[in-house]
Order: C-alpha cells, then sequence, then structure tokens
C-alpha cells in the first residue's frame, strides 16, 4: 500500500494551489501590462504550440504515475527517457512554429527562441508525475515553486528590462528550472535506481495508450484554428485575458488529487465520494468569485481587455465542468487493473485505459468541428474579434456538457455513489448569494483607477469579505463544513 493520505494531500495541494492563483495572477498581470496585444496573442499561440508538443511526454510519465503509485521503481527509467523525447519535441516544435509564423502573423524568431521551453516542460512533467504516484502534495511544492520563482525573473526581464515577450520565455525556463530542482530533490529516493531497458520497452510496446488517450489534443487546434482563420494573433490576447480569470475554478480540483494514485494503490473507493463533497464546497465559490470578479480582473491584467467579461463566464462553466471530467474519468482508470498483468493488446482495447480517451475523442472531434464552422461563419458575417472569442467560449462549455453527464453515469456505474444534493445545493445557493452581492456591492462602490495600487487597494476588501462570509454561512449552516475543518485541523496535526 502506498504512502498517500488522501485528504493531507488533497488538501496541501488546495492550499498550494490557493497560493499559485495569487502568484500567477500577479505574473500575468505583469505580461498583460508590458506586452502589446499582439505579443500577448503570441503568447497564448505559444502555449497552445507546447500543449500540442508535450503529447509525446505522457508516454513515459502515464505509466510512470501508475507504477510508482504500485512500488514499482521506474522512476530513474522516466527521468532518462524523456530526455530523449524531449529532444523529438523541440525538432517538431520548431517545424510547427516555420508554418505557423507566416499565416498568424507570428514572429519566427520569437516561436523558434520559445522552442528552448519543451526539454525543461518535458523534464518537469516527469518529475510531477513521479511525485503524483507518490506524494501528490510533493508535486504541488513544484507548482508553486514555479509560480513563485516566475515572478522575480518576469519583475527582471519583462518588467525592468524591457525585454517583452523574450523575457517572458525567459522566466518561464528559469522557473520551470526552479520547479525541476524541487521536484528531483523531494522525489530523489524514487530516482536514485538504475536505468532500466525493461520498463522502456514495456512504456514503448504499450506507448499507443497514451498516445491515444493524448492525441485527441491535437484535435483541439483551438488556439492555432482561431489564429489562422483570423489572419491574426489579437483575438488571442482577449482569450488569454479571459481565461485567466475563467480556469480559477480549476484550482479547486486539488482537493481530489490523492484519489488517483490512492485508486492506483488499491485504496477504498469511497475516497471518490467524499472527496467531490469537498470538490463542490470549494469549486462553487470559486466559480461565484471568477464570475462576480471578472470585469475588476480584467481590468487588473489591463483595462483593454475588459469587454471579454462575458466570455470569462462562459469559459468559468467550461472550466468546471472540464474539472469534474477530469475528477470521473481519473478515478475509473484508477480502478483499472489490466496493466497490472501481462494482458493482450485486444485487452487494453477492451479496457478504461482506451474506452474513456476514445469518448473524449469524441468530445473533442464535436468541439473542433462546431468551433471551426462557427468561426469561419461569424467571419463572414463581420463579427468582431470580441464576439468570435465570445462564441469560441460559448462553444467549449457547451461541448463538455453532455460529456460530463455520461462520465457522471459511468462512475455511478462502477463506484458506491450517493451524493448529498441537498447540501451540494446548499453549496451553491450560498455561493450564488454571496457572490452575487459582492457583485452588486462592486457596481456601486467599486471605484476603477488607473492606478494598479489604488485599485487593488479598493478592491481586496470585497475579495476578503466574499470569502469569509461564505466560509461563515456554510460553517454555520452545514454540518458537513464543519466536519470538513475538524479533518482539516486533524491532519494538520498528524505527522506526515
Amino acid at each position: 500500500m502506498s504512502e498517500i493520505r488522501v485528504t493531507y494531500s488533497g488538501l496541501i495541494s488546495l492550499v498550494m494551489g490557493l497560493g499559485t492563483v495569487v502568484t500567477g495572477m500577479i505574473f500575468i498581470l505583469i505580461v498583460t501590462r508590458s506586452l502589446n496585444p499582439e505579443e500577448l496573442g503570441t503568447w497564448g499561440l505559444i502555449g497552445g504550440l507546447v500543449t500540442y508538443v508535450i503529447v509525446l511526454e505522457p508516454v513515459i510519465s502515464y505509466w510512470t504515475t501508475r507504477e510508482i503509485a504500485r512500488d514499482v521503481n521506474s522512476g530513474k527509467t522516466a527521468v532518462v527517457s524523456s530526455g530523449f523525447f524531449s529532444v523529438i519535441g523541440f525538432v517538431i516544435f520548431l517545424i510547427i512554429a516555420f508554418f505557423v509564423s507566416t499565416p498568424t502573423g507570428a514572429d519566427v524568431d520569437t516561436l523558434f527562441f520559445a522552442s528552448l521551453m519543451i526539454p525543461f516542460t518535458f523534464l518537469n512533467r516527469t518529475l510531477s508525475s513521479i511525485a503524483i504516484g507518490w506524494k501528490p502534495q510533493v508535486n504541488s511544492y513544484g507548482i508553486l515553486s514555479l509560480d513563485v520563482a516566475k515572478l522575480p525573473a518576469a519583475l527582471i526581464f519583462v518588467y525592468y528590462l524591457d525585454l517583452g515577450l523574450i523575457g517572458a520565455i525567459l522566466s518561464m525556463i528559469i522557473a520551470t528550472s526552479v520547479s525541476i530542482a524541487v521536484l528531483g530533490i523531494a522525489s530523489r529516493t524514487k530516482i536514485k535506481q538504475s536505468f532500466k531497458k525493461d520498463f522502456l520497452k514495456n512504456w514503448l510496446k504499450h506507448a499507443w495508450i497514451p498516445s491515444y488517450m493524448k492525441s485527441a489534443q491535437f484535435m483541439i487546434f483551438d488556439v492555432l484554428i482561431f489564429s489562422l482563420l483570423t489572419g491574426s494573433v489579437v483575438g488571442l490576447a482577449y482569450w488569454v485575458s479571459a481565461t485567466t480569470i475563467g480556469t480559477l475554478v480549476r484550482h479547486s480540483n486539488q482537493i481530489t488529487r490523492g484519489v488517483y494514485p490512492k485508486l492506483l494503490s488499491g485504496g477504498n473507493k469511497d475516497y471518490l465520494q467524499s472527496n467531490l463533497m469537498k470538490l463542490f464546497f470549494i469549486s462553487f465559490p470559486f466559480m461565484g468569485f471568477s464570475i462576480a470578479f471578472a470585469k475588476p480582473g480584467l481590468f487588473i491584467l489591463n483595462p483593454i481587455y475588459d469587454v471579454a467579461v462575458v466570455a470569462v463566464i462562459f469559459i468559468t462553466f467550461r472550466s468546471f465542468l472540464h474539472m469534474l471530467n477530469g475528477s470521473f474519468t481519473q478515478a475509473l482508470q484508477g480502478i483499472e487493473k489490466v496493466d497490472t498483468k501481462k494482458s493482450t493488446q485486444k485487452e487494453y482495447l477492451k479496457s478504461k485505459l482506451f474506452y474513456l480517451p476514445s469518448i473524449r475523442m469524441i468530445r473533442r472531434g464535436v468541439y473542433l468541428g462546431s468551433l471551426t464552422s462557427g468561426i469561419f461563419i461569424l467571419i463572414q458575417t463581420g463579427a468582431s474579434e470580441i464576439e468570435l472569442v465570445i462564441y469560441w467560449a460559448l462553444i467549449s462549455a457547451l461541448a463538455q456538457l453532455p460529456f460530463t453527464i455520461y462520465f457522471y453515469y459511468l462512475v455511478r456505474k462502477n463506484f458506491p455513489m450517493s451524493l448529498d444534493l441537498l447540501t451540494i445545493a446548499k453549496y451553491l445557493v450560498i455561493s450564488t448569494i454571496v457572490f452575487g452581492g459582492m457583485y452588486l456591492l462592486m457596481e456601486e462602490f467599486l471605484e476603477y483607477d488607473l492606478s494598479i495600487f489604488k485599485f487593488l487597494t479598493n478592491l481586496i476588501p470585497f475579495i476578503l469579505l466574499g470569502v469569509f462570509v461564505y466560509l461563515g454561512l456554510t460553517y454555520l449552516s452545514d454540518k458537513e463544513t464543519r466536519k470538513l475543518f475538524k479533518a482539516i485541523i486533524l491532519e494538520i496535526r498528524q505527522k506526515k
């Protein structure tokens, strides 16, 4: 049995995740305030290209997490193998960058420079996969160290030296290096063993499983399609700003971080239900916060992007559904045992490791088709950049909904599920009332000062008031919340 403590690792991951919300917002604030719309759009394009290229990395990390959780010492082999795969990813990034630079209007030299991020990203993700399979909270230390390291790097290269987009890329490389160091030191006992070709041979033999799972990402060329169809990266600047606010809810899934490796190691299926209740308790106020503070949040990033409020709302719902999808599918994959024995390829094809990615492939195909056709039609009608971004956000949310329902149906078939709907509704109603109230108060009393420091001084009291009122009302009205608070205190008191 693994050393994973689900509640403890979830709480640590959540606290770290909340820390990264602050550091991440400061970093993106520096970037959005320092880069012009074309540069910020190129930054979004780079992020999309990196996502597509690292589709190769799970060939290693996917199996590593499952093996480490089951006390198989494949860490050293994973780290070394990741280096080989990063070279391939580096070359692929250069090729894609060369072909997309002209039609999107992005500077090709900047895109080529961004390719230096690839090997660092590969290694960091591999070390993260080792940490997740062993002690999920260690992965959170790596994430926090990355976000904290970004700040001084961005202040130096983006703000003071005024290197623009090049400075942002340098900041990410330096920050990722710090994260690699933290994860490497924390997980050193898991990567001391010798390199074993048998591990690599087995991963390559079954590489089609994680490759198939991640190949659906090639079907989400949303960033690339949007920029190619519009012939500009300016719209991506609005998208980057809107997603910065709208994806805050994803940080709440840190509370379920320990469920997947715990199930892999043979843990009780009841862990999923208890953690889902905690997830709803945390995610609803995150959603309320993102929607209520959409306008001031965009104003902080840069006043020119505050027209993207509607996009933030749709992205918030998309992020919530995406987060649920991830929790459901990881739980289902966590109880799959096909890779614990000498299974045939046919047995792998019948397993959840293949079936679930197939469903995601369908979902992403629907999303991509709807996005492409809709954007093309809207362009013909003369739609503005912001209207295109709002449509993009709407389609991304609608495409998630039916599949979230289906994944929940699968979870109900495979897990003992008896969610307390009354309590969930209580969390939702309280979140709506509290953050709806905050929205009305801000509309009446919040002053939008161009000075970022003065504006933050005006805004922070509203943020703190919303958080404390939500926690106070749920604590007073819900016994499950009181139990959670007590569980947090007990977990903190226990030794690691």
